[in-house]
């Protein structure tokens, strides 16, 4: 029989199951159970919450790498290439690897019926268990209760944020939401929670478990003056811990904060230089991520974020209010139809001065002229692009060198940009 090419197994997943998102962990356990693989690591490390997760599972798996640990890092969705999702000791999974993985997560499905996010999850676990890790690091896809990555056991877990967000899913209060993150959690393991005001189910789940519970703003948290920033967290013993002159980061320093203390917690060497040097070197494609370029001539500053939501506006809109551009700042805006436009547009409100709107290449894109309709009552300067790319360059073609582009709103608008960037570098 003819091997199947990833793109062959990726086309093959999408038509697996009968809806593309069914919560649920009895039929990942089951084949889970089959594929017979134990724990993944030594150290097992789940991140779930509203937003941060991405950043937050690269920052734990870099302060892990710095001790010279062999890391296995799963998360989702990807930008430009599935492979994305499966990193493996600092490298993308190869199409040959994760072909195998599929191969074998196939054969041990029998008739069950698994989504193509089960049969990821499942595949990446396959992967890690043969690559004989250190530590595995796992972020979660959506909530965490029901979610497939919950069918592993975590020895330490994270919840970043907590907001409302997949409300079909998920419940429409953050109370409802809180319990189906703290659905990670088990009996007897740290867990730690990095949102200043979590709700009560969350504290009561810790609580019914005998879980450890770590909360940044009582166990630790961070204090910045602008230049630099200290974080303060507390062993496993209780004995409390300080790291002071740590350089701002591009990356969201709070989800920094809940990392070192989850690094902490492992009872690994802590070396200040070597934690510090982990943080700087952490980065993560499409994450308040800032890209140089050339265009026509002129050199041009480009900011690429995913934020989609409320919570990620009022986080970006924090970050780009300590750090203004010496001249204007262009907006580039695309936004799927089930986000909440006026909740992510509105923090922006006197930060950006000149948009630019267009539709994603997706049918769930949200029209362009309800972009320019948001946005106009809001009394912004706004345009409308046929594409991503044609507003892109709309935008380039104005901007000095003392301006910012900022491209954000989804990960569709994200992944066409990065896209339209090697083909710059390509034609270049």
């Amino acid at each position: 029989m003819k091997q199947r090419t990833l793109g062959e197994w990726l086309a093959y997943l999408e038509q697996l199951h009968p809806s593309a998102i069914d919560m649920g962990l009895e039929r990942s356990q089951q084949v889970l159970a089959r594929l017979a693989l134990g724990k993944l690591a030594p150290r097992v490390v789940t991140v779930t919450g509203t937003n941060g997760k991405g950043s937050t599972c690269a920052f734990v798996a870099s302060l892990l790498r710095a001790q010279g640990l062999k890391v296995g890092v799963y998360s989702s969705p990807h930008l430009l290439r599935y492979n994305e999702r499966v990193q493996i000791d600092g490298e993308q999974a190869s199409d040959e690897h994760l072909c195998q993985a599929f191969a074998a997560v196939e054969a041990a499905r029998g008739d069950i019926s698994l989504t193509y996010f089960e049969m990821g999850t499942l595949a990446a676990f396959w992967l890690f268990h043969q690559s004989q890790l250190d530590a595995v690091v796992l972020e979660v896809g959506l909530g965490g209760r029901l979610d497939t990555v919950n069918v592993v056991d975590a020895d330490l877990a994270l919840v970043t944020s907590i907001g409302v967000d997949h409300v079909e899913y998920l419940g429409d209060t953050r109370e409802l939401v809180a319990f189906e993150k703290a659905g990670i959690f088990r009996a007897g393991k740290p867990a730690l929670c990095g949102d200043l005001d979590p709700p009560q189910p969350l504290l009561d789940k810790a609580g019914e478990l005998g879980a450890p519970l770590y909360l940044r703003g009582r166990d630790f948290d961070l204090a910045s003056d602008g230049n630099s920033w200290r974080w303060r967290g507390v062993t496993a013993e209780g004995q409390p811990v300080e790291l002071g002159g740590l350089p701002l980061l591009d990356l969201p320093m709070e989800n920094a904060t809940l990392a070192l203390q989850a690094y902490l917690l492992t009872g690994l060497p802590w070396h200040a230089g070597q934690v510090r040097q982990a943080l700087l070197d952490t980065r993560i494609t499409g994450r308040l991520d800032r890209r140089q370029l050339t265009w026509q001539g002129r050199p041009v500053e480009l900011l690429l974020d995913v934020g989609h939501n409320p919570h990620a506006a009022h986080y970006l809109a924090q970050r780009l209010a300590s750090r203004a551009p010496k001249g204007r700042r262009l907006a580039v805006f695309g936004l799927l139809a089930d986000k909440d436009l006026e909740g992510v547009i509105a923090p922006l409100q006197g930060l950006v001065d000149d948009w630019a709107v267009a539709p994603l290449d997706t049918p769930r894109s949200r029209p362009a002229a309800e972009l320019v309709a948001a946005l106009t009552n809001l009394g912004a300067t706004v345009k409308s692009y046929v594409s991503v790319d044609a507003a892109l360059e709309g935008q380039c073609a104005q901007a000095t060198a003392d301006d910012q582009i900022l491209l954000f709103g989804s990960f569709f608008c994200v992944a066409q940009a990065l896209e339209w960037l090697e083909r710059q570098a390509l034609e270049g």
